[in-house]
């Protein structure tokens, strides 16, 4: 008989039969209660005895065959929470309702207890939903998958499934683990980036054997949003892969090396600091594409935090045609034509279309509230036309500014 069928009818006995003893158990204990002839309750507990004996037994012969299944379909227990991990639940969602692809047996899924892309889409299409940590382990499952999920899996569940629990990854492990590789990748301006398919172990974050691994050139100028949805769709493939030839993948699987493992921390409004003395325009500009869709580049004037919006990249500014331009680091110049705000960092000028100074406003009403000449003659300061570098002594661990000169060449 094919695994598929065993499972099956093992999981329509065990909803059959499980309530048929209960059954059995209370009936017998309210005949006690009343009194009822002792022989009536001697078969009684008989039959309980033989439901009990034949349940045991059954039970042994279903924990064995999960153990021992050797191909697919499998069953799936999934654990994700954002819109990359949303990627891999619908490929393993056409796959579980593909019944001729023969990968997928059943799916079921686990997120966190917040509103996230998953668990809206889990809902959406009535996959069984577990929220964490309460992950309701009674039901069998061949492997597990975790997709950005941000929790580590308990080691009892991570060992409840005879494949382990595979995660994508998106990056060329060692190199980025942790929560945030996509922003660290496009940060650090790295050409070549990846998806690894690994085994997760107890306690750490992405440090198990990896059973696949694929590189992806990284599109210059792309942002990370753009990043992360193509290594999405790349990872759900390569995921589907890996299921479809598992236990060949995990007798080949090998562990990561250790040279060149790099740590990618979680992305901090702290980053969006931008230091005119220090960061070059190809370091703010990778800054922009890593974090600019969540977290506005900041700086400070005349002591208050201003976001930098509508970032246009380095502009290019004579100082021949433009004498009257400072060089200093922080030098704010509306450039009318082009209705944009240049300021002027370490190697170069770089541009922005707004800013949020206690609302929105566009470069040029920045200018005339703030820079035109008949405001400037009415301000006592000296640094109106000047943005602030902002230095925070305690930025995220990896994030200091001399360490980020270090491992960036470019900078």
């Amino acid at each position: 008989m094919e695994p598929i069928a065993e499972r099956t009818s093992t999981s329509t006995w065990r909803r059959s039969y499980v309530p048929v003893c209960a059954h059995y158990c209370n009936l017998a204990r309210r005949l006690l209660s009343q009194g009822l002839c002792s022989n009536y309750i001697t078969r009684l507990r008989r039959c309980e005895s033989n439901v009990s004996l034949f349940l045991l037994s059954r039970n042994k012969s279903f924990v064995t065959e999960t153990q021992s299944a050797s191909k697919p379909p499998w069953r799936v227990l999934f654990f994700g929470s954002d819109d990359f991990a949303v990627e891999s639940l619908k490929r393993l969602h056409v796959y579980r309702d593909d019944s001729t692809a023969g990968v997928i047996d059943s799916l079921e899924v686990v997120t966190l207890s917040r509103d996230t892309p998953v668990r809206k889409y889990a809902e959406q299409h009535r996959l069984p939903l577990h929220h964490w940590p309460d992950v309701d382990l009674s039901a069998q499952f061949d492997v597990g998958v975790v997709v950005s999920f941000g929790c580590l899996i308990k080691e009892n569940i991570i060992n409840r499934m005879p494949y382990g629990v595979l995660n994508v990854h998106p990056s060329l492990l060692p190199r980025w683990r942790g929560p945030a590789p996509i922003f660290h990748t496009i940060l650090h301006g790295d050409s070549v980036t990846g998806v690894t398919i690994m085994q997760i172990r107890p306690k750490r974050f992405d440090v198990g054997p990896i059973l696949q691994q694929e590189l992806y050139e990284v599109p210059k100028n792309c942002t990370a949003d753009e990043l992360g949805a193509t290594l999405a769709v790349e990872g759900s493939r390569m995921l589907m892969d890996t299921l479809k030839h598992l236990p060949e993948r995990v007798a080949n699987r090998k562990e990561q090396p250790k040279e060149g493992a790099s740590f990618a921390p979680k992305i901090s409004s702290r980053m969006a600091w931008i230091i005119w003395e220090e960061h070059s325009c190809d370091y703010i500009d990778r800054l922009f594409r890593a974090i600019g869709s969540r977290i506005p580049l900041k700086t400070m004037w005349m002591g208050n935090p201003i976001k930098l919006l509508d970032y246009v990249g380095k502009c290019n500014v004579s100082f021949a045609a433009a004498p009257y331009l400072s060089s200093m680091p922080g030098s704010v110049h509306y450039q009318k034509e082009s209705s944009t705000l240049l300021v002027r960092c370490k190697d170069g000028w770089v541009g922005f279309k707004a800013v949020n100074f206690k609302k929105r406003l566009s470069a040029a009403d920045f200018f005339n509230g703030y820079l035109h000449q008949s405001v400037l003659k009415k301000s006592p300061s000296t640094n109106t036309c000047l943005f602030q570098s902002y230095k925070e002594t305690h930025l995220p661990a990896g994030h200091d500014n001399n360490m980020l000169q270090r491992n960036n060449s470019s900078l």
